[in-house]
């Protein structure tokens, strides 16, 4: 009997010290979420590299009493890069390693419509004020529309880290959602004439050119914006890698090596701050409501300026590729091309997307660093 009543014990003491004992139903809506998610991105395959670790560290998350984020060990170090903003600016590292600046470079005036695509930052910010958010947690929420979703980490860190969880999910759940997002909103701003613009070939760019604009580049804008010069300097330190032909090396091990880890620990770092107290809150809904605002908003800037330049350059701009200046690199070039095919089959845009589509990447980031400087 004595020993049945030890086993008892012993039992009793398990299932005190499990999670099942903890578990609430606010756990598993979330984790149904991590497996919604994980559903998005492996069979839908919508972003699967960022969606598949921000699910699973979603998953992980709503397991009680495992102390990931209170005692030493992995799921901590992994936090503190994300919370001391280590991991956005290595993967822009790796990011400015795969991009290629020479569409903009070629066209420079392109640059505005990075630009202009930023209207949708300054529409949800705005948006967000009128529903209630403090003036911090309005400027994370509103550099969604930027569709960066590193960006969107660091920032959201900066001025609204208990948001970060919801922040993150709207934008990369948007940025894997480009081709049924963008689509609608050219079309209903643009006619078939339009649509159909055929744009003259790019001018050759000379490596002189590609070496000395990640440089200039990253002494105006870090002068300009202090804020983010962790963030521009990395973008153009890995494209200074990628263009200067003798450190192919270092661009290899930033585009791929580094950026695949990076993009693990950020990704995984990131669901695991869905936790069910912080995510499910009625601001949740209304971070994703006002994150779709602000990409439509964006694409329409970007496609509305488009048709101004349009209309300036004497009908040699189309005004599709405005839309990629969102900064979905390169998937909203993508919808760009893929858009102007189908009102004109053989009409290529991707190149000429590219341009508004890099810009776009700058551009997000330096409405990042005015608000941090203007908001923080």
């Amino acid at each position: 009997m004595e020993l049945f009543n030890a086993f008892v014990v012993s039992l009793q003491a398990v299932w005190a010290d499990s999670g099942f004992s903890a578990f609430e139903a606010g756990n598993g809506i979330m984790i149904l979420v991590g497996l919604v998610l994980l559903y998005m991105a492996i069979v839908k395959e919508f972003e699967p590299l960022l969606l598949g670790p921000i699910a699973f560290g979603c998953i992980l998350a709503n397991f009680p009493r495992t102390g990931f984020l209170e005692e030493p060990g992995l799921m901590q170090a992994i936090h503190y890069g994300i919370a001391n903003e280590i991991f956005p600016p290595l993967i822009f590292l790796g990011i400015g390693a795969m991009t290629d600046f020479g569409p903009l470079l070629a066209r420079p005036v392109t640059l505005l419509l990075g630009a202009a695509a930023q209207i949708g930052v300054f529409v949800a910010l705005v948006g967000a004020m009128l529903l209630g958010f403090n003036v911090q947690e309005a400027g994370a929420i509103g550099i969604i529309g930027g569709a960066d979703g590193p960006t969107a980490i660091y920032l959201s860190i900066q001025m609204a880290p208990h948001l970060l969880g919801a922040i993150a999910v709207a934008a990369y759940s948007y940025m894997s959602l480009v081709p049924l997002i963008q689509p609608p909103v050219m079309k209903l701003l643009t006619t078939q004439k339009e649509r159909e613009v055929t744009m003259e070939q790019l001018r050759p760019v000379t490596k002189f050119e590609r070496v000395c604009f990640p440089i200039v580049a990253a002494i105006i804008i870090s002068l300009l914006l202090p804020p983010i010069a962790s963030l521009l300097g990395c973008l153009m330190l890995g494209n200074l890698f990628r263009e200067s032909g003798v450190m192919d090396r270092l661009s290899d091990t930033a585009q791929n090596s580094l950026c695949n880890i990076v993009t693990i620990f950020l990704a995984t770092g990131t669901g695991m701050t869905m936790n069910a107290h912080d995510f499910l809150v009625p601001q949740t809904l209304l971070i994703i409501g006002l994150g779709l605002v602000a990409f439509i908003a964006g694409t329409a800037g970007g496609v509305i300026f488009g048709k101004i330049m349009c209309r300036v350059s004497g009908w040699k701009i189309n005004p599709l590729i405005g839309s990629a200046g969102v900064s979905a690199v390169p998937m909203a070039a993508r919808v760009s091309q893929v858009v102007g095919m189908k009102s004109k089959p053989g009409n290529y845009l991707l190149m000429h997307a590219m341009g508004p589509n890099v810009a776009g990447v700058i551009g997000t980031a330096v409405a990042a660093g005015t608000m941090l400087a203007m908001l923080k």
